[in-house]
């Protein structure tokens, strides 16, 4: 029975609610408080009335009815299922995400391409890597390096054409490995047909395919994630177009029914030609709340985009999702492509809601909470714990039930990369820094869930030392420090934060060979300094690498059922930076033992030694862990 939540209920029951939780733990994480506030037991006894009176003058007026409105828009509670799991390709599987444009460049024009990706075929394969997932490819003018999509159909000019789409497809299938496409379905670019027709007769049938409204100023107070309002005003139609990102990125109204039909039409055609999948980019944020209500001020302050209150979890999201997994993703045969959600500030419980094997939505979510610790933000100079990065997953595995699955990740095209966060934006001290990469992978590659591994992490990749603004190309970067001026802050404050965050970090051309060997031409983005030894072909050549690891650790997921489906049995989850976890193979003739030190500090071995043999780490098990030492070896009887 479903519960109507009103001002007189309390914050014990509001935490009860999925999406409650994920509300009150995002609150937290972001005032930098322990989750421990929300199950509080005095806290938690205070009803929504008692916490307007007593935090009326921080929360503002409102944000009690919006927090109302959004909990009980959401009757549906996530299943804990228990019993066997549902095997399936994708949670076997190893991803790798390719950013096109900064893989390999076959043309020698500077941009990587199709062509270039093919050619790399051969290396993925080695790696160990079943399925690629390729950051958008389609026809686009590039105000958002392709995020801004002018046809679904078509491949971006820099990228190449169709027949080496087709070439690319091929050649992963006949390598036994998959590929999925990046679907950028909220919005699509200013030059798209849809849009072009929009304009010129925004009160027909294109002119409801976007959010357009009329008016003398914005029609809400809605923030863009690349600055500014998130409202542009288009004279030639009159009307104002909602652009949750760049000017240029228009975001599509999925309260159309033919908007839906239209992408599930996408999908189908690109399943069609073989394609395995879609990650679906920013797809949390398709539906928009009734009547575009103004964001509450409180909650801009605390997030930093007022108005994400209404549209981070809209009141139909579901609804479309399952509507096109059924219309666009399964075949005629009944088989389905996966269906990955990039979702932000979706927290556990909503992801389930979201991905659950019964609510026939999503397949898996990215939970964004897992990048930055309590209190931080991208933009934030920080270290990173990697204590915080093992409480995260535990948290999470603990949560979910047979019917639930997790992606892996620590790293992606819109993130600065994981081994500076944790060792400093200057410290490239190699023992440190293969010790951190290799730690990274041993999370990654032993805990149940899907690994995603993002290009040039396999290799150490870290942060790149920029020098001044005119080196980036990332439009969010661009326009964040230009806000930051126009506030007043000084250049050198203003540099320093878009040096801790750019997503430019992620996007380098990778190192082939020492000096290069991504392009014969000049790179689009300044050519990635990997630091001696740190190239593809230098980290190939050593078998002590982290190139070497990685392939061992996925080549030890593939033939051992405990990293996949076994059970796990958490023993410290970075307490005095001692981590450590159990993997128990489904039959129970096999149990795994993984240990960490996520500390840059040598530290005791808490568990003693044993009977075992070590896959990856020292020789033996001594004593004391060196600093970001990582152990995997499989426990003998005694």
């Amino acid at each position: 029975m479903t519960v109507t939540l009103t001002r007189e209920s309390s914050l014990k029951e509001i935490y009860a609610h999925p999406l409650g939780r994920d509300i009150i733990d995002k609150v937290l994480l972001q005032m930098g408080r322990s989750r421990r506030w929300g199950s509080n037991p005095l806290v938690s006894a205070l009803s929504l009335g008692r916490v307007e009176k007593l935090f009326g003058r921080i929360i503002g007026p409102g944000f009690i009815d919006t927090l109302l409105t959004l909990l009980n828009s959401e009757t549906a509670r996530p299943k804990k299922a228990t019993g066997p799991i549902t095997s399936a390709w994708w949670k076997e599987a190893v991803f790798y995400q390719i950013y096109p444009r900064s893989f390999a460049d076959a043309n020698g024009d500077g941009i990587g391409d199709l062509a270039g990706v093919i050619s790399r075929l051969d290396y993925l394969a080695w790696l160990g890597v079943d399925c690629l997932w390729l950051s958008p490819v389609f026809d686009s003018p590039n105000e958002d390096m392709g995020y801004d999509v002018r046809d679904y159909r078509a491949i971006m000019a820099e990228m190449g054409t169709m027949a080496d789409m087709d070439a690319l497809i091929a050649g992963c299938h006949n390598r036994g490995m998959r590929i999925i496409l990046d679907l950028v379905a909220n919005h699509t670019s200013e030059q798209h047909d849809w849009f072009r027709k929009a304009l010129a007769d925004p009160d027909g049938p294109y002119g409801d395919y976007y959010v357009l409204r009329r008016g003398t100023t914005p029609p809400n107070n809605w923030e863009s994630f690349f600055s500014g309002s998130a409202w542009r005003y288009f004279d030639e139609a009159d009307r104002w177009a909602l652009h949750l990102f760049a000017p240029g990125q228009l975001d599509l109204n999925w309260d159309n029914p033919a908007v839906r039909a239209e992408i599930a039409d996408i999908v189908q055609f690109w399943r069609a030609k073989g394609i395995d999948g879609f990650r679906m980019d920013v797809t949390n944020y398709i539906s928009k709340a009734p009547g575009l209500p103004e964001g509450n001020e409180f909650i801009g302050e605390l997030i930093g985009f007022t108005g994400i209150e209404h549209y981070f979890y809209g009141p139909k999201l579901h609804d479309y999702l399952a509507e096109l997994r059924r219309d666009g993703f399964t075949s005629p045969d009944g088989e389905g492509g996966i269906m990955v959600g990039e979702t932000p500030g979706i927290g556990v419980e909503t992801g389930r809601l979201l991905s659950g094997a019964d609510r026939a939505a999503l397949d898996l979510v990215f939970n964004f909470d897992v990048l930055e610790p309590p209190g931080k933000i991208r933009w934030d100079d920080y270290r990173y714990d990697l204590a915080y990065l093992v409480r995260f997953y535990r948290d999470y595995l603990e949560r979910i039930g047979s019917n639930d699955w997790i992606a892996l990740f620590v790293e992606n095209h819109d993130n600065p990369r994981m081994i500076s966060k944790v060792l400093g934006q200057a410290d490239r001290d190699p023992a440190l820094r293969d010790a951190v990469g290799v730690l990274i992978a041993t999370v990654q590659l032993t805990l149940p869930g899907t690994p995603f591994i993002f290009q040039g992490q396999e290799v150490a990749s870290v942060n790149q030392p920029f020098a001044d603004l005119s080196e980036l190309r990332d439009v969010e970067s661009i326009n964040h420090y230009a806000k930051l001026i126009a506030d007043g802050t000084s250049p050198a404050d203003a540099w320093a934060e878009i040096l801790a965050g750019s997503r430019d970090h992620a996007r380098t051309p990778i190192a082939w060979e020492p000096g290069g060997g991504f392009t014969i031409g000049t790179p689009w983005l300044a050519q990635s300094d990997p630091g001696p030894g740190y190239s593809v072909a230098e980290q190939r050549a050593n078998p002590d690498s982290v190139l070497n690891a990685y392939r061992e650790l996925i080549a030890l997921r593939r033939a051992h059922p405990a990293f996949v489906y076994g059970d796990v049995t958490f023993l410290a989850s970075g307490e005095r930076g001692y981590a450590a976890w159990l993997r128990t193979s489904p039959d129970g003739t096999e149990r795994w033992l993984i240990e960490l030190n996520t500390t840059g500090k040598a530290i005791p071995r808490r568990i003693a030694d044993g009977p075992c043999e070590i896959a990856l780490g020292p020789p033996t098990r001594g004593e004391r862990m060196r600093p970001y030492e990582a152990v995997v070896a499989r426990l003998l009887p005694r």
